[in-house]
């Protein structure tokens, strides 16, 4: 069995003179980059006083859960004959504070909306989503549902 090793570098750029002298005083804006790849610029929620430009960890985790979605699908696809021409999702996710100050996703629900060469390829692409979500090594990881609401079009 391989093992895979992943390296970032996360770089907190929110210093505004004083560091965290008190919790208004800094910005929560950071950097993610690994070598030979664009920097990602990312910050907290705004709800915890996050810039609303910038990507945050929630929601990279549900970028990341729809991204290993769609691969996992689109390779299985190739497998069974099923030629997909467009894929977008808006995928969502719910989350709760706890009474701690932390938090945990309830739920991550992806809405992929997958483009089919032919109207006759809907029924086997539609049984792909299940193994996709077996193979997933992000939803693998997580200890919370993840659903899948496809639409399809030809």
């Amino acid at each position: 069995m391989a093992i895979h090793h992943y390296k970032l570098k996360i770089t907190w750029t929110g210093n505004r003179g004083e560091g965290t002298v008190n919790y208004q005083d800094y910005d929560r804006n950071h950097t993610i980059q690994s070598d030979n790849k664009i920097a990602i610029a990312g910050s907290s929620d705004p709800s915890f006083r996050g810039d609303p430009g910038r990507y945050n960890p929630e929601e990279m985790l549900v970028a990341s859960l729809s991204a290993c979605h769609m691969l996992w699908f689109l390779h299985l696809c190739t497998t069974v004959g099923v030629v997909v021409t467009a894929y977008t999702d808006e995928a969502t996710g719910i989350m709760e504070e706890t009474a701690n100050g932390g938090g945990r996703f309830k739920e991550v629900t992806l809405h992929p909306v997958i483009t089919l060469k032919e109207a006759s390829m809907k029924a086997k692409a539609d049984a792909l989503h299940a193994k996709a979500h077996e193979l997933c090594f992000i939803a693998n990881s997580v200890n919370f549902p993840i659903h899948h609401q496809p639409t399809y079009k030809t």
